[in-house]
């Protein structure tokens, strides 16, 4: 009996397998977008005019595009892009968020209705359009992209933050806590953040999640970043054309959209769960 509950005790319980193979998809991801320009060194811009629309080989494991360009390099340059990017926006929605939304549950009052009146009126423009307008304006630029993105975010985090501590700091743990003397670094600290970390990280998997459906968006309708830049979405436009000569190449990096999508979508519902 003892044998078969220790056991259960070591093997992860099955809610928690979601996540694990969530947390196994993007390892492998990053790992190919860190160790394929470090192994296999392409210039993901140098042309093959022999190759085009290659199929895999030993010069070329996953092929070529309608330029014959190297798709293993593309593919990993990609994604360190649109993990960069996503990541680059969560980081720069959920901080100011966070804040924001403690500060309106903890002032309320005029503070909360300001601040609730500016979620309100970014909530009234579609985040897609303003990610297109914003984009439209400054055309071709990261920071543009990414701080677009990170506009359309915020939103989320500061409403679900600020619902949150409203209810913990009307608790009778915090009024005690004050009673006692301790200021807000110690209720944030004590009572807060445990509160608001498993959803903060929940939010955060679904934001980058949203974020990467979002620049690829951009980058299929050419409105993200450039060309010869290596962009998933740019890539999908691009092959478009040659899907009836070339189809597994183009499924190539709609493949890797898919698995990187599926495995936020699985680290975050795990941590729901």
């Amino acid at each position: 009996m003892n044998l078969e509950l220790a056991i259960a005790d070591a093997a992860p319980a099955p809610r928690h397998l979601p996540r694990l193979i969530g947390y196994a998809l993007l390892a492998l991801l990053v790992t190919l977008a860190v160790l394929v320009p470090l192994l296999w060194g392409l210039d993901i811009g140098r042309q093959d005019y022999n190759a085009i629309l290659s199929l895999p080989s030993v010069a070329h494991p996953l092929g070529t595009d309608h330029l014959g360009r190297d798709m293993l390099a593309r593919l990993a340059s990609a994604v360190r892009l649109s993990l960069g990017l996503a990541v680059v926006s969560v980081l720069t929605a959920a901080v100011p968020g966070v804040l924001l939304g403690i500060l309106a549950a903890w002032k309320g009052g005029l503070t909360d209705k300001c601040l609730g009146l500016v979620a309100e009126m970014f909530l009234a423009l579609p985040g897609l359009l303003l990610v297109l307008l914003v984009v439209a304006i400054l055309p071709g630029s990261f920071i543009a992209l990414y701080g677009a993105v990170a506009l359309v975010l915020w939103i989320e985090y500061f409403r679900m933050t600020r619902a949150l501590s409203r209810t913990v700091l009307a608790s009778p743990a915090v009024t005690a806590t004050r009673l006692l003397g301790f200021g807000p670094a110690y209720i944030i600290r004590r009572h807060l953040w445990p509160e608001l970390a498993p959803v903060i990280l929940t939010l955060a998997a679904f934001g980058a999640a949203s974020a990467i459906m979002a620049i690829a968006a951009l980058g299929f309708i050419s409105v993200g970043v450039r060309p010869p830049t290596a962009e998933l979405g740019l890539m999908i436009t691009e092959l478009l054309p040659y899907f009836a000569e070339a189809p597994s190449i183009i499924a190539l990096p709609i493949l890797v959209i898919f698995l990187i999508v599926l495995s936020l979508m699985l680290i975050a519902g795990g941590r729901k769960a």
